[in-house]
């Protein structure tokens, strides 16, 4: 039988725990896929707002028709809020998450 005396002591330990926030530099402006809009349209449009080369834009173009979506810029909220709204109002589908 154990005693009291020969137990060890419990004492709970203060762990810090970091949490990773949303800041206003870490979003994404993510656009999807269609069966609307053309190649060409999307990839001038990437050029045009998001200041793509044309290399970039055909890339984020193929990925946005094959995996259904693409991240095409990230950064600041307030950045990618007009970005997002210029790349909607030429009929294409694109969310800041």
């Amino acid at each position: 039988m154990t005693t009291i005396s020969n137990m060890r002591p419990f004492h709970e330990e203060e762990i810090e725990v970091l949490e990773l926030e949303k800041t206003s530099e870490n979003f994404d402006l993510v656009v999807f896929n269609d069966d609307v809009n053309t190649f060409d349209h999307v990839i001038n449009t990437l050029i045009e707002i998001c200041e793509h080369s044309s290399e970039q834009a055909e890339q984020c173009t193929l990925i946005i028709h094959y995996k259904g979506q693409c991240t095409v810029k990230s950064g600041n909220f307030e950045k990618l809020i007009p970005m997002r709204q210029a790349i909607c109002n030429r009929g294409i589908s694109a969310e800041i998450l």
